[in-house]
């Protein structure tokens, strides 16, 4: 059983934004180790019936009663200073912490946190690895970016040491954890409005790889030279993956792909052959993401069988290429949470195996500072689709201080030779897809925002 000394001294939580996804995972935990948590949110959410469901008493607005009983405040990053909820915190003295932060403390209850990390396919991957670690009975305690439906959410509260989490580079929160293995999928050019370079994002991920403990465990991908470099600032055991690099301990041969773009490959380990693997998620990417896991879980001692069939039966993880339906028995609609140019690609290279009439894609940039910075990248991902709208920018976190629109990706892909279509609300584009679309069609709703709402919206 994990050690909660730590955090002992707290005995009432209250957690402000509770059903964000790790928020309420880090509330169950909580709430299994015996703690008395509270909650408030300003939406309601299957998530925040979950959480009621299991006695956690949530309130949908402010509550400054459960503020004046508590121990500690919990926040989310989204949560701002002048919240009311913060506000009386302050006011009575009761000591505030960042999401983050707590689960850096969480971590250091668990003898083995296994942390997940990378620009691109982390929750893909910290998915696989669940299944893997539950397929194998090691009754992992589970923190993931997305509902994954093997464990019916986004958490698991096991009663092993082993924590596996989702570990975001974003304001480089991913500092805060004590992970005792690592697994870097890939370092890219995302969160300019934080890291500003990219020699600042490669920084963070040095400053993560020193958080190792010598007997530690560091996997990496070695198709990716940026992630190759980090092992030379640890004293843990480096195991590498790859496609390309066959120097790599675990590499994919004789791969191929079927009519719904799902990979087989040979497995071969330190240039043995080990297996085949089959997948049910499109993509060589997922090849990638399911050599990551492999080598990761292998080293865990978790039998080639149990991932074999863990891999198998993994369909993907919600809004990663995740089937929706299908629009007048004509065209299949997919949703994928793709927000940078390198995940577009992705989306678009999972198509190339499949069989289909022509590709729509409906997506929708996602802040400001992103869509300014990556603007040619965007373009140029996007040209691989047949049939390209536009949606207006998500702004998140931001306000347009940046000169850009829309339009402006529109214009640039257009001066590639492509046609694109902007469109500025949802029910026109839903109308236009419909009156346009044909048998065999595959469309994709793409962003990080409200655009997965279309998918319903076409089908229904």
């Amino acid at each position: 059983m994990p050690n909660i000394d730590t955090i002992k001294k707290f005995k009432k939580i209250h957690m402000i934004g509770i059903g964000g996804v790790s928020m309420s995972g880090i509330a169950a935990i909580l709430q299994n180790f015996g703690f008395e948590v509270t909650g408030s949110d300003m939406n309601n959410s299957e998530t925040i019936k979950s959480l009621q469901n299991k006695g956690i008493k949530i309130t949908i607005g402010h509550n400054l009663d459960l503020i004046a009983t508590s121990d500690v405040v919990v926040y989310s990053a989204a949560i701002k200073k002048d919240d009311p909820e913060m506000l009386e915190a302050k006011r009575l003295n009761i000591p505030t912490i960042e999401r983050a932060d707590f689960l850096g403390e969480l971590t250091r209850c668990f003898k083995d946190t296994i942390c997940i990390s990378g620009t691109h396919g982390k929750t893909t991957t910290t998915s696989m690895i669940s299944l893997c670690f539950l397929e194998g009975l090691k009754d992992p305690s589970i923190q993931v970016g997305a509902f994954l439906k093997q464990i019916n959410g986004n958490y698991k509260v096991g009663n092993s040491e082993h924590f596996i989490i989702e570990a975001c580079e974003y304001v480089e929160s991913f500092l805060k954890f004590s992970p005792k293995a690592e697994v870097i999928l890939n370092i890219d050019n995302d969160h300019l409005d934080y890291f500003k370079t990219f020699e600042n994002i490669k920084n963070a991920f040095i400053k993560y790889v020193k958080l190792l403990p010598d007997d530690g465990l560091l996997v990496i991908n070695s198709d990716d030279s940026n992630c190759l470099d980090l092992q030379k600032y640890t004293k843990s055991k480096v195991i590498t993956y790859g496609i390309n690099n066959t120097e790599a301990n675990y590499t994919a041969k004789n791969i191929i792909f079927n009519n719904d773009g799902f990979a087989k490959f040979d497995l071969y380990s330190n240039s043995k052959m080990i297996d085949n693997i089959q997948l049910s998620v499109p993509g060589i990417h997922n090849v990638k993401n399911a050599l990551a896991c492999i080598a990761l879980c292998c080293e865990y001692g978790i039998s080639i069988t149990d991932i074999k069939k863990a891999l198998f039966e993994f369909t993907g993880a919600h809004r990663r290429f995740e089937y929706k339906g299908k629009i007048n028995d004509k065209a299949s609609v997919y949703d994928d949470y793709g927000h940078h140019p390198t995940e577009i690609k992705a989306t678009a290279n999972s198509l190339i195996n499949k069989k289909f009439n022509k590709s729509w894609v409906i997506f929708q940039p996602h802040t400001y500072s992103r869509t300014k910075n990556l603007l040619d990248d965007f373009a140029n991902a996007l040209i691989s689709f047949d049939n390209i709208i536009i949606l207006d920018i998500y702004a998140a976190r931001e306000t347009n201080t940046y000169n850009i629109s829309s339009k402006d990706l529109v214009d640039k892909i257009i001066a590639l030779g492509k046609n694109a279509k902007y469109i500025e609300n949802f029910d026109s584009c839903v109308s236009y897809v419909k009156e346009n679309i044909n048998n065999n069609d595959i469309v994709i709703t793409l962003g990080a925002g409200t655009v997965t709402e279309i998918g319903p919206m076409l089908i229904k």
